[in-house]
């Protein structure tokens, strides 16, 4: 997971956060994109944006620090209005939750009347509390099938909406055009290259679509994780933020990680020293507005009422 130098030189501070979480009866949500000191170090629920969606709303403790960026922490304040929750650092945002505003989402339903909108976990509790339902990549095609209409607006990711379109060309899509600036790098050309070598690729659906269609296997960080755990390819690319490769690899030691790299500079602002001074001083705490927090709770509520998929989508 870590060289054995690293690790020593943490270990004095991961001791001391776990005190602290002993004493504050706090627990540490960590997303799949942290680094392994986080991941494997402090975090004591970890996965998707699914995963800890459902983590925070069902977590009894009383307080919730959210390694991740700003957005998750929003909606674990949503779920959880009765729990204290922080963040590290609280300029953590994301290029897709900044690509869309409430007063866009206002505009859609204008021009759209009557079409579903539905949105990405990936956008803040204002846009959230304008949409109909959310999703994360793992739901994506369950939320949008559950609707049952005939066209539908997802947003903010314009990728994962033609990749959805893909896996239902029964509906209508109508997409944004927000993109993240990580998954958004990378090349249909790098994946050939890649596969050439004879490595197996899997890939985000916010990827570009070049991407894609040239991948193995396309899923969320869950299902990217479940497909390496179960079917261990002897040599593996998972294209996507870097560190996720780290934190799988440490559970497949059987299995060769090639790594094209692309970091988020969101995510890297969590640190282990950011999560210490957070729970030691108790901030950064993430409060949303009750009326917008009402209304998103309902989009939020709706989208974890949709069954999860009976298997991963998306192999080839």
């Amino acid at each position: 997971m870590m060289p054995e130098a690293e690790a020593w030189a943490v270990a004095e501070e991961v001791a001391a956060i776990r005190q602290l979480c002993e004493e504050r009866n706090a627990v540490i949500l960590a997303h799949n994109y942290m680094t392994p000191d986080i991941f494997h170090g402090v975090a004591d629920i970890t996965g998707d944006s699914l995963a800890l969606a459902r983590a925070a709303a069902t977590t009894e403790a009383d307080v919730i620090v959210f390694a991740g960026v700003h957005f998750m922490a929003e909606t674990a304040a949503i779920t959880c209005p009765d729990r204290t929750v922080l963040i590290p650092d609280p300029t953590a945002g994301c290029s897709l939750a900044e690509s869309i505003t409430a007063a866009d989402v206002r505009a859609l339903r204008h021009r759209h009347p009557g079409v579903p909108i539905v949105a990405y976990v990936n956008t803040s509790a204002a846009v959230k509390a304008e949409v109909d339902i959310c999703c994360t990549s793992g739901n994506a095609v369950e939320v949008v099938r559950s609707l049952g209409a005939a066209e539908v607006i997802m947003l903010p990711d314009r990728h994962l909406a033609a990749w959805v379109a893909g896996q239902v060309p029964d509906i209508r899509i109508i997409p944004w055009h927000g993109a993240c600036e990580v998954h958004d790098r990378f090349t249909g050309s790098q994946v050939r290259s890649l596969r050439a070598d004879g490595v197996t690729v899997i890939a985000h659906p916010e990827c570009p679509a070049d991407v894609l269609a040239e991948a193995d296997f396309v899923g969320s960080t869950a299902a990217m994780t479940r497909y390496v755990t179960v079917q261990r390819p002897r040599r593996v690319a998972l294209i996507t933020e870097c560190s996720m490769a780290d934190n799988v690899a440490a559970d497949c030691p059987d299995v060769e990680f090639v790594r094209p790299c692309n970091l988020c500079p969101h995510m890297k602002k969590i640190t282990l020293a950011g999560i210490h001074r957070s729970l030691a001083t108790m901030t950064h705490q993430v409060t949303v507005p009750e009326r917008v927090a009402t209304a998103a709770r309902r989009s939020i509520d709706a989208m974890l009422a949709v069954p999860a998929a009976a298997a991963v989508v998306g192999a080839r």
